[in-house]
Formats: C-alpha cells, structure tokens, sequence
C-alpha cells in the first residue's frame, strides 16, 4: 500500500484546522503514513464583498477541490458538510463522517446579553439568510446586516462596526479555541442549525479503495445517519444559499429512533414552514425526503421557486 495521502483543503483557519485534524487521525492509526495537506482556493474564498445569497450557484466552496479531486491531484477532500450541495459530481462519494461536533449557532454580543434580552432594533450581523429570517421570525424588531469574512475577520467586526451582535456556528469557534468569547448557545427552537452543520465531510473518489478504506476508520454512525437525512431533506427541496432552509436530526438514547426537524422561510422570517419526523434509525434518508415532502405540501415549494427566481435575475 502506497503511504502517502494528499488532502485537499480551504486555507481559513477553521479548514486548515479541520484538515490537520483528519492528517492527525489518519497518522495516529496509520503510522506509517505521509500526509501532506493541499490548499485549494474555491469560488466562496475569492468573493468575499457579496453576499452568498447574491453569488448564486452550489458548492461555493467546494467545486475547486472536487475538480483536484476528479484529476487525481488530491486523494481525499476535508469539507465543511454544511458546504456540500446536495448533489455530488459522478465519482465522488461521501466516504466518512467523523463524529459531529455542536451543531448550534452562537450569539457573541459586545453586551453579555441573550438573544432574548438584547435591546429594541439591535444589529445583528450574519450573511446567512437562514439565521437571518429565524431571527427575524422570533423578534422582527431586530436589523440584520451583512457579514462575510473568516471567523477572525466577523469578530472583529462586531468591535470595528456598529453591531449588537453577531451570529456564528459554535463548531467553529469551539475547534479554533475561542469558546470563552460565546455569549449563548441559540437553541434550535430560536435557530435550527444549517444542513450538516457541525460535521466534517471526508470525500473521496468512489473507486479509490485504498483511501476509502483510510477514511472509513474516522466514520461516526450516528452522526452519518444524522447529517444523511438532512441532507436527504436538503436534495428534495433543491434549495441553495438563496433559500432559508434548515434541518437537525437526533438519534434517540437508545440508539433505535431518528429524529428530524426541517424548515423552509421566508427571508424575511414573515413566514416559516417548520415540521418535525420520528421514525426508525435506519430510515433516515426516507424520512428527510417524507419530511420534505410534508413541507412542500404545505407551500415550502413556492418560497423556494421564488427566491432562486430572484437571485437569477439579479
């Protein structure tokens, strides 16, 4: 067996972070191994004074290491989930999901104050319209502005810029060792997390049974059946960045039962289109698309036609 590995990476500090982590993993079980990480520089990291929503398209941040990826350039790509599009180019699989950190988002505020006690037309700033439209569904007196940039780069814009606050993932500030600057944990009844979010995607070519099998030791069950259906929930609806969507799985205590919130909303949080689906571990992927399905019923699907409608024609 050849003892290299070459990963594929962003260069943000939380991907370089990321990617060493999996470099570590591997190494630690496979001693003799030599990885080497590859820096890759996607659509995502070269537009940074638009918002996404406006920037259209999927796999933002990963079409530049899917395409090494397929060239055999890299072995293996270390991607945010929260990233990953819910379609994948012919060849590519989702090999391994290492166990998933805090899914949550965070509120990081100049005040010490709660989302709930923060004051009258507070500024939030987030890009996401996802946080966006939640936020304004649970207090449309708050202002929410515009907030791109690495996680060093937003908070400092909450001390640089006229801001209450910010909103960011808790995965990412708790890897990079800034938990202490977390004001609150936002609860998934206030905020559901984003597809994915807080796990990392190992993906690999479908025929490389040499790195597949590399990345299978790093794989958490529970937290693939989890991130699998959202993102089973997230194909159906084919929403993109222009779209508030999110959906949380769970997997019950005992290990038997699948859980799963997901929502669709306006960006304006006017309306919200939430549900939630239970049923058997092993059913995940049936119950993201039921779930969606539900939802569409329900007029998730107009919102969606919409909103990628107008983020075409601007």
């Amino acid at each position: 067996m050849t003892s290299e590995v070459t990963i594929g990476t962003r260069g943000s500090k939380l991907a370089l972070w990321q990617a060493e982590w999996v470099k570590s993993e591997l190494v630690r079980r496979h001693p003799g191994l030599t990885v080497a990480l590859e820096v890759i520089k996607t659509t995502g990291d070269k537009i940074l004074d638009v918002p996404l929503a406006k920037v259209g398209g999927k796999g933002l941040f990963v079409k530049e290491i899917e395409e090494a990826l397929l060239e055999g350039r890299i072995d293996l790509a270390v991607h945010s989930m929260k990233d990953m599009p819910g379609e994948m180019p012919e060849g590519l699989w989702i090999s391994s999901i290492p166990r998933r950190e805090t899914p949550f988002d965070v509120l990081i505020t100049k005040s010490g104050r709660p989302v709930e006690e923060l004051p009258e037309g507070a500024v939030i700033g987030t890009s996401s319209l996802r946080r966006a439209s939640q936020l304004l569904h649970f207090r449309p007196d708050f202002r929410i502005t515009g907030l791109r940039g690495n996680l060093d780069t937003r908070l400092k814009k909450l001390e640089t810029e006229q801001l209450d606050a910010i909103v960011l993932a808790a995965a990412g500030m708790k890897r990079l060792g800034m938990a202490d600057r977390i004001t609150q944990e936002i609860g998934a009844d206030v905020i559901l997390p984003a597809v994915g979010q807080g796990a990392l995607c190992i993906e690999t070519r479908q025929n490389d049974e040499r790195i597949n099998d590399l990345a299978a030791a790093l794989h958490h069950e529970d937290s693939a059946r989890a991130v699998l259906s959202e993102r089973a929930f997230l194909k159906l609806l084919q929403g993109g960045c222009q779209v508030p969507i999110a959906a949380f799985a769970t997997v019950s205590p005992a290990g038997d039962e699948l859980s799963l919130t997901g929502l669709v909303a306006e960006t304006d949080g006017s309306v919200l289109y939430k549900d939630t689906i239970t049923g058997a571990f092993g059913e995940g992927i049936f119950l993201g698309e039921t779930l969606a399905r539900r939802l569409i019923e329900r007029g998730a699907a107009e919102i969606i036609e919409r909103l990628i409608q107008q983020a075409e024609q601007q």
